[in-house]
């Protein structure tokens, strides 16, 4: 298969390359030397859902960190390319790419739209899910399909192209996105847990059959932003039904998982970034509950 950069990418990233030359060596120094790769180079990293919340907030991250990002989207493309526009005022290479996590033709061209636009790779962070509420009374072949496809199959294939990718004696990092709750089951929002139990499952099989050039490692974040129906209110109520009377937030994720691409001797394990919510064992999932947990 042959990919070409789109006339697009090519103009965003032309752009891109202006503003980097301007940032001296020194600068990039200072920003991190985690954005280095052992020869000396900006270490490019693809982030997918990257447009907004927790996506946004890792890319963001990262760049600070010396790496160039292309920022995924879905369907968030205004908000992708401020994201890109962000990055580059660090002086850091950036591109907005568009795909469908759904359509394994679009994923399968995704790392190598990557890679002709910055020239390699080094980090995938699947941090894009689908997240729709169901349960056993109204599961669906379409609804258990439409989130393996987002939230397994399309991790999968990334995790692919990017060992496929990584040249013979180079290491490079896949970060999966999980969740708290695969520690800590309920029955609600069933297609999103099985996919994402099935997810934790391949960051165990892929860190064994893509080493030693791939590390795969699980973040696990707790409640850390609004979702589906919560209020404001009952966010800030179920953020601390923790031990330690705090959840996650985007910045620990984003932090945690610079750590994670950071650290050459971690793979095949699961970090929980979630103020040990996992610990507390609830019938229901916690933005339920929040409520009732934090009024008794």
């Amino acid at each position: 298969m042959t990919i070409t950069i789109t006339a697009a990418d090519s103009a965003a990233l032309s752009a891109s390359d202006t503003a980097s030359a301007s940032a001296t060596k020194t600068e990039t120094a200072i920003n991190s030397p985690s954005g280095l790769t052992q020869d000396g180079l900006t270490r490019v990293v693809l982030v997918t859902g990257a447009a907004k919340r927790i996506g946004r907030t890792i890319a963001l991250t990262l760049a600070q960190r010396g790496w160039d990002v292309a920022v995924h989207y879905g369907r968030s493309e205004e908000e992708a390319l401020g994201v890109v526009a962000e990055i580059k005022a660090m002086g850091r290479r950036s591109i907005a790419l568009h795909c469908d996590l759904a359509n394994e033709t679009s994923v399968k061209e995704l790392l190598p739209r990557v890679i002709a636009a910055f020239g390699s790779v080094q980090c995938v962070v699947n941090n894009a899910s689908l997240f729709e509420e169901d349960s056993i009374s109204d599961v669906s072949k379409l609804r258990l399909d439409k989130h393996m496809h987002a939230n397994l199959l399309a991790p999968l294939l990334l995790s692919r192209a990017l060992h496929a990718a990584t040249p013979d004696g180079q290491q490079s990092c896949v970060i999966n996105l999980l969740d708290q709750k695969l520690q800590n089951l309920n029955p609600d929002f069933l297609s999103y847990t099985l996919s994402k139990a099935a997810l934790q499952c391949a960051t165990t099989t892929l860190a064994q059959a893509l080493a030693p050039k791939v590390r795969v490692v699980g973040v696990s974040p707790g409640i850390t932003m609004v979702s589906g129906h919560q209020t404001a209110e009952d966010f800030a109520q179920a953020h601390q039904v923790t031990p330690l009377g705090r959840s996650s937030t985007p910045e620990d994720i984003a932090n945690t998982i610079c750590f994670v691409a950071d650290m050459p001797a971690i793979t095949g394990t699961t970090i929980m970034v979630d103020g040990g919510q996992h610990l507390l064992p609830s019938a229901r999932d916690i933005m339920f509950l929040a409520t009732s947990a934090t009024t008794k």
